[in-house]
Protein backbone atom coordinates (compact mmCIF):
# COMPACT_ATOMS: atom_id res chain seq x y z
CA UNK A 1 0.00 0.00 0.00
CA UNK A 2 1.35 3.37 -0.93
CA UNK A 3 1.39 6.34 1.43
CA UNK A 4 -0.98 9.20 0.53
CA UNK A 5 0.83 12.10 -0.94
CA UNK A 6 0.52 15.68 0.29
CA UNK A 7 -0.20 18.07 -2.54
CA UNK A 8 2.70 20.31 -3.39
CA UNK A 9 2.30 23.97 -2.47
CA UNK A 10 3.13 24.90 -6.04
CA UNK A 11 0.69 22.45 -7.64
CA UNK A 12 -2.24 23.96 -9.47
CA UNK A 13 -5.86 23.19 -8.67
CA UNK A 14 -6.20 21.68 -12.11
CA UNK A 15 -3.53 19.19 -11.15
CA UNK A 16 -5.90 17.50 -8.76
CA UNK A 17 -5.12 18.97 -5.37
CA UNK A 18 -5.54 22.02 -3.20
CA UNK A 19 -2.31 23.98 -2.89
CA UNK A 20 -0.81 24.21 0.55
CA UNK A 21 0.07 27.87 1.31
CA UNK A 22 3.74 28.61 1.81
CA UNK A 23 4.72 29.77 5.26
CA UNK A 24 4.72 33.55 5.65
CA UNK A 25 8.07 35.32 5.58
CA UNK A 26 9.26 36.47 9.00
CA UNK A 27 8.63 40.16 9.68
CA UNK A 28 11.63 42.47 9.35
CA UNK A 29 13.58 42.94 12.50
CA UNK A 30 12.72 46.23 14.19
CA UNK A 31 15.34 48.93 14.01
CA UNK A 32 17.13 49.60 17.25
CA UNK A 33 17.60 53.35 16.81
CA UNK A 34 20.08 55.47 14.89
CA UNK A 35 23.11 53.82 13.40
CA UNK A 36 26.17 55.02 15.26
CA UNK A 37 28.23 55.01 12.09
CA UNK A 38 25.89 57.55 10.52
CA UNK A 39 25.84 59.63 13.69
CA UNK A 40 29.63 59.76 13.80
CA UNK A 41 29.83 60.59 10.09
CA UNK A 42 27.43 63.50 10.56
CA UNK A 43 28.42 64.85 13.96
CA UNK A 44 31.79 63.26 14.68
CA UNK A 45 33.84 66.37 13.88
CA UNK A 46 31.57 68.57 15.98
CA UNK A 47 31.89 66.13 18.87
CA UNK A 48 35.66 66.19 18.37
CA UNK A 49 35.55 69.98 18.61
CA UNK A 50 33.69 69.72 21.91
CA UNK A 51 36.31 67.28 23.14
CA UNK A 52 39.09 69.72 22.22
CA UNK A 53 37.25 72.48 24.09
CA UNK A 54 36.99 70.30 27.20
CA UNK A 55 40.67 69.34 27.04
CA UNK A 56 41.76 72.98 26.99
CA UNK A 57 39.22 73.81 29.70
CA UNK A 58 41.00 71.30 31.94
CA UNK A 59 44.59 72.05 30.97
CA UNK A 60 44.83 75.76 30.02
CA UNK A 61 44.69 78.45 32.68
CA UNK A 62 42.02 81.13 32.13
CA UNK A 63 40.64 79.30 29.11
CA UNK A 64 37.10 79.35 30.52
CA UNK A 65 37.39 82.97 31.56
CA UNK A 66 34.50 84.94 30.02
CA UNK A 67 36.89 87.55 28.62
CA UNK A 68 38.89 84.80 26.91
CA UNK A 69 35.74 83.26 25.43
CA UNK A 70 34.78 86.63 23.95
CA UNK A 71 38.34 86.93 22.64
CA UNK A 72 37.93 83.61 20.82
CA UNK A 73 34.62 84.73 19.33
CA UNK A 74 36.06 88.06 18.19
CA UNK A 75 38.99 86.35 16.53
CA UNK A 76 36.75 83.75 14.91
CA UNK A 77 34.29 86.37 13.59
CA UNK A 78 36.63 87.46 10.80
CA UNK A 79 37.35 83.85 9.91
CA UNK A 80 33.64 83.03 9.75
CA UNK A 81 32.92 85.94 7.37
CA UNK A 82 35.79 85.02 5.04
CA UNK A 83 35.00 81.29 5.25
CA UNK A 84 31.33 81.75 4.43
CA UNK A 85 32.41 83.54 1.26
CA UNK A 86 34.60 80.58 0.35
CA UNK A 87 31.63 78.32 1.15
CA UNK A 88 29.53 80.10 -1.49
CA UNK A 89 32.25 79.55 -4.08
CA UNK A 90 32.76 75.91 -3.20
CA UNK A 91 29.01 75.28 -3.17
CA UNK A 92 29.12 76.23 -6.85
CA UNK A 93 32.06 73.80 -7.27
CA UNK A 94 34.59 76.59 -7.76
CA UNK A 95 37.65 77.69 -5.83
CA UNK A 96 38.57 81.21 -4.79
CA UNK A 97 42.15 81.41 -3.61
CA UNK A 98 42.16 85.19 -3.95
CA UNK A 99 39.83 86.16 -1.12
CA UNK A 100 42.59 86.88 1.41
CA UNK A 101 44.60 89.05 -1.01
CA UNK A 102 41.43 90.82 -2.14
CA UNK A 103 40.53 91.43 1.51
CA UNK A 104 43.96 92.95 2.13
CA UNK A 105 43.48 95.30 -0.83
CA UNK A 106 39.94 96.18 0.26
CA UNK A 107 41.20 96.86 3.77
CA UNK A 108 43.94 99.15 2.47
CA UNK A 109 41.46 101.15 0.39
CA UNK A 110 38.92 101.31 3.23
CA UNK A 111 41.59 102.29 5.73
CA UNK A 112 43.10 104.88 3.40
CA UNK A 113 39.75 106.59 2.89
CA UNK A 114 38.98 106.75 6.62
CA UNK A 115 42.59 107.62 7.50
CA UNK A 116 42.51 110.66 5.23
CA UNK A 117 39.35 112.03 6.81
CA UNK A 118 36.65 110.94 4.38
CA UNK A 119 33.34 109.56 5.75
CA UNK A 120 33.75 106.00 6.95
CA UNK A 121 30.64 104.68 5.10
CA UNK A 122 32.47 105.59 1.91
CA UNK A 123 35.39 103.45 3.01
CA UNK A 124 33.14 100.48 3.81
CA UNK A 125 31.35 100.87 0.47
CA UNK A 126 34.70 100.96 -1.32
CA UNK A 127 35.79 97.75 0.43
CA UNK A 128 32.59 96.00 -0.62
CA UNK A 129 32.93 97.31 -4.16
CA UNK A 130 36.50 96.05 -4.49
CA UNK A 131 35.52 92.64 -3.17
CA UNK A 132 32.53 92.46 -5.49
CA UNK A 133 34.49 93.56 -8.56
CA UNK A 134 37.24 91.01 -7.98
CA UNK A 135 34.66 88.29 -7.31
CA UNK A 136 32.78 89.18 -10.49
CA UNK A 137 36.02 89.20 -12.46
CA UNK A 138 36.88 85.75 -11.12
CA UNK A 139 33.46 84.50 -12.16
CA UNK A 140 33.80 85.88 -15.68
CA UNK A 141 37.29 84.46 -16.08
CA UNK A 142 35.97 81.04 -15.10
CA UNK A 143 32.71 81.02 -17.07
CA UNK A 144 33.58 83.12 -20.14
CA UNK A 145 37.30 82.68 -20.60
CA UNK A 146 37.11 79.03 -19.42
CA UNK A 147 40.06 79.46 -17.07
CA UNK A 148 39.98 76.95 -14.17
CA UNK A 149 39.11 78.75 -10.95
CA UNK A 150 42.32 77.54 -9.32
CA UNK A 151 44.40 79.37 -11.93
CA UNK A 152 42.13 82.40 -12.33
CA UNK A 153 41.96 83.18 -8.62
CA UNK A 154 45.68 82.65 -8.09
CA UNK A 155 46.25 85.26 -10.80
CA UNK A 156 43.79 87.76 -9.35
CA UNK A 157 45.30 87.19 -5.91
CA UNK A 158 48.65 88.28 -7.30
CA UNK A 159 47.07 91.34 -8.91
CA UNK A 160 45.27 92.32 -5.70
CA UNK A 161 48.40 91.86 -3.62
CA UNK A 162 50.47 93.98 -6.02
CA UNK A 163 47.86 96.75 -5.98
CA UNK A 164 47.80 96.76 -2.17
CA UNK A 165 51.56 97.17 -1.97
CA UNK A 166 51.51 99.84 -4.69
CA UNK A 167 48.92 101.92 -2.81
CA UNK A 168 50.73 101.77 0.52
CA UNK A 169 54.35 101.42 -0.69
CA UNK A 170 54.61 98.46 1.65
CA UNK A 171 53.61 100.22 4.87
CA UNK A 172 50.37 100.18 6.87
CA UNK A 173 47.89 103.00 7.39
CA UNK A 174 48.02 103.96 11.08
CA UNK A 175 46.97 107.01 13.10
CA UNK A 176 43.75 108.55 14.30
CA UNK A 177 40.53 106.93 13.18
CA UNK A 178 36.88 107.93 13.31
CA UNK A 179 35.42 106.53 16.55
CA UNK A 180 32.18 105.52 14.85
CA UNK A 181 34.20 103.50 12.35
CA UNK A 182 36.20 101.81 15.10
CA UNK A 183 32.93 100.85 16.78
CA UNK A 184 32.25 98.49 13.85
CA UNK A 185 35.10 96.31 15.03
CA UNK A 186 35.45 97.19 18.70
CA UNK A 187 32.01 98.16 19.94
CA UNK A 188 29.52 96.19 21.99
CA UNK A 189 25.79 95.64 21.88
CA UNK A 190 24.35 94.75 25.28
CA UNK A 191 27.74 93.56 26.46
CA UNK A 192 28.25 91.36 23.40
CA UNK A 193 31.09 92.33 21.03
CA UNK A 194 29.66 93.79 17.85
CA UNK A 195 31.93 91.49 15.84
CA UNK A 196 30.03 88.52 17.26
CA UNK A 197 26.79 90.12 16.11
CA UNK A 198 28.25 90.60 12.62
CA UNK A 199 29.29 86.95 12.58
CA UNK A 200 25.82 85.73 13.54
CA UNK A 201 24.09 88.01 11.03
CA UNK A 202 26.34 86.96 8.13
CA UNK A 203 25.95 83.27 8.99
CA UNK A 204 22.16 83.60 9.30
CA UNK A 205 21.82 85.43 5.98
CA UNK A 206 24.04 82.88 4.23
CA UNK A 207 22.09 79.97 5.70
CA UNK A 208 18.80 81.53 4.61
CA UNK A 209 20.08 82.10 1.07
CA UNK A 210 21.34 78.54 0.68
CA UNK A 211 18.51 76.70 2.42
CA UNK A 212 15.38 78.78 1.89
CA UNK A 213 15.63 80.42 -1.53
CA UNK A 214 15.51 79.30 -5.14
CA UNK A 215 18.93 80.89 -5.55
CA UNK A 216 20.34 78.50 -2.96
CA UNK A 217 18.73 75.50 -4.63
CA UNK A 218 20.17 76.50 -7.99
CA UNK A 219 23.61 77.19 -6.53
CA UNK A 220 23.70 73.81 -4.81
CA UNK A 221 22.46 71.99 -7.91
CA UNK A 222 25.12 73.70 -10.01
CA UNK A 223 27.84 72.49 -7.68
CA UNK A 224 26.56 68.94 -7.42
CA UNK A 225 25.84 68.21 -11.07
CA UNK A 226 26.26 71.15 -13.42
CA UNK A 227 25.20 69.31 -16.58
CA UNK A 228 22.02 68.00 -14.98
CA UNK A 229 21.34 71.49 -13.64
CA UNK A 230 21.80 72.95 -17.12
CA UNK A 231 19.38 70.45 -18.60
CA UNK A 232 16.90 71.42 -15.87
CA UNK A 233 17.05 75.03 -17.06
CA UNK A 234 19.30 76.39 -14.31
CA UNK A 235 21.70 79.14 -15.52
CA UNK A 236 24.81 77.41 -14.27
CA UNK A 237 27.26 80.03 -15.54
CA UNK A 238 25.35 82.75 -13.72
CA UNK A 239 25.33 80.63 -10.55
CA UNK A 240 29.09 80.16 -10.69
CA UNK A 241 29.56 83.89 -11.19
CA UNK A 242 27.31 84.59 -8.23
CA UNK A 243 29.16 82.10 -6.03
CA UNK A 244 32.49 83.78 -6.71
CA UNK A 245 31.00 87.28 -6.45
CA UNK A 246 29.54 86.52 -3.04
CA UNK A 247 32.94 85.27 -1.97
CA UNK A 248 34.42 88.62 -3.01
CA UNK A 249 31.70 90.56 -1.17
CA UNK A 250 32.37 88.61 2.01
CA UNK A 251 36.08 89.39 1.59
CA UNK A 252 35.25 93.10 1.33
CA UNK A 253 33.01 93.05 4.41
CA UNK A 254 35.57 91.08 6.41
CA UNK A 255 38.26 93.54 5.36
CA UNK A 256 36.26 96.53 6.63
CA UNK A 257 35.60 94.81 9.97
CA UNK A 258 39.23 93.75 10.30
CA UNK A 259 40.45 97.28 9.59
CA UNK A 260 38.07 98.74 12.16
CA UNK A 261 39.17 96.18 14.75
CA UNK A 262 42.91 96.65 14.20
CA UNK A 263 42.68 100.44 13.57
CA UNK A 264 45.27 99.88 10.88
CA UNK A 265 45.41 98.55 7.34
CA UNK A 266 48.43 96.91 5.76
CA UNK A 267 48.97 95.28 2.37
CA UNK A 268 49.06 91.82 3.92
CA UNK A 269 46.67 92.28 6.83
CA UNK A 270 44.31 89.45 5.80
CA UNK A 271 46.91 87.04 4.47
CA UNK A 272 46.69 84.67 7.43
CA UNK A 273 43.03 83.94 6.71
CA UNK A 274 43.64 82.12 3.41
CA UNK A 275 44.68 78.78 4.85
CA UNK A 276 42.49 79.15 7.93
CA UNK A 277 39.46 79.91 5.78
CA UNK A 278 40.07 76.93 3.52
CA UNK A 279 40.60 74.71 6.57
CA UNK A 280 37.36 75.90 8.19
CA UNK A 281 35.30 75.13 5.08
CA UNK A 282 36.91 71.75 4.46
CA UNK A 283 36.54 70.84 8.12
CA UNK A 284 32.90 71.86 7.88
CA UNK A 285 32.44 69.46 4.97
CA UNK A 286 33.04 66.54 7.34
CA UNK A 287 29.93 67.29 9.42
CA UNK A 288 26.18 67.93 9.09
CA UNK A 289 26.24 67.40 5.31
CA UNK A 290 29.34 65.23 4.83
CA UNK A 291 31.09 65.89 1.55
CA UNK A 292 29.34 69.19 0.87
CA UNK A 293 30.26 72.74 1.76
CA UNK A 294 27.61 73.93 4.22
CA UNK A 295 27.19 77.03 6.35
CA UNK A 296 26.66 75.36 9.77
CA UNK A 297 29.69 73.15 9.21
CA UNK A 298 31.80 76.14 8.18
CA UNK A 299 30.84 78.05 11.34
CA UNK A 300 31.65 75.08 13.58
CA UNK A 301 34.89 74.45 11.67
CA UNK A 302 35.95 78.06 12.23
CA UNK A 303 35.11 77.76 15.93
CA UNK A 304 37.18 74.59 16.23
CA UNK A 305 40.16 76.31 14.60
CA UNK A 306 39.71 79.35 16.87
CA UNK A 307 39.56 77.20 19.99
CA UNK A 308 42.66 75.29 18.90
CA UNK A 309 44.61 78.47 18.22
CA UNK A 310 43.63 80.07 21.51
CA UNK A 311 44.19 76.92 23.56
CA UNK A 312 47.62 76.26 22.06
CA UNK A 313 48.70 79.78 22.94
CA UNK A 314 47.48 79.42 26.51
CA UNK A 315 49.34 76.13 27.05
CA UNK A 316 52.52 77.73 25.73
CA UNK A 317 52.84 75.92 22.40
CA UNK A 318 55.24 77.44 19.87
CA UNK A 319 53.74 79.52 17.06
CA UNK A 320 54.70 76.98 14.41
CA UNK A 321 52.62 74.30 16.14
CA UNK A 322 49.50 76.12 14.95
CA UNK A 323 50.71 75.89 11.35
CA UNK A 324 51.38 72.17 11.71
CA UNK A 325 47.96 71.57 13.26
CA UNK A 326 46.31 73.61 10.48
CA UNK A 327 47.99 71.48 7.82
CA UNK A 328 46.90 68.29 9.56
CA UNK A 329 43.31 69.59 9.74
CA UNK A 330 43.26 70.30 6.00
CA UNK A 331 44.65 66.88 5.08
CA UNK A 332 42.35 65.03 7.47
CA UNK A 333 39.22 66.93 6.45
CA UNK A 334 39.84 66.35 2.73
CA UNK A 335 40.52 62.67 3.36
CA UNK A 336 37.32 62.31 5.39
CA UNK A 337 35.08 64.09 2.92
CA UNK A 338 36.62 62.86 -0.35
CA UNK A 339 34.59 59.64 -0.46
CA UNK A 340 31.27 61.51 -0.55
CA UNK A 341 32.20 64.57 -2.56
CA UNK A 342 30.00 64.89 -5.62
CA UNK A 343 32.22 67.43 -7.33
CA UNK A 344 35.51 68.33 -5.68
CA UNK A 345 36.49 71.68 -7.12
CA UNK A 346 39.80 71.68 -5.33
CA UNK A 347 41.04 68.81 -7.52
CA UNK A 348 40.96 70.98 -10.66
Amino acid sequence: MTEPTVPNADASVAGGGTPVPSPAAPPPAPTSGPRWGDVLATYGTALGGIAVFLVFALTADNFLNLANQFTILRQVSFLVVFSIGFTFALTAAELDLSFAAVASLAGVVCGGIVHHGYPWPLGVAAALAIGGVFGLANGLFVTRAKIPSLIATLATASIASGCAFALTEGVAWVGRWDKSFLWLGRGQIGGVPVLVVWMVVVAAVALFLVRQTRFGVWLTATGQADEAARLAGIPIRAMKVWGLTLCGLCAGLGAALLTASLSSAGPGSAGEFLMKGIAAVLLGMTMFEPGRANVPGTVVGALVIGVLANGLVLVGAAYYVQEIVLGVIILASVALSASTLTKAAFTV
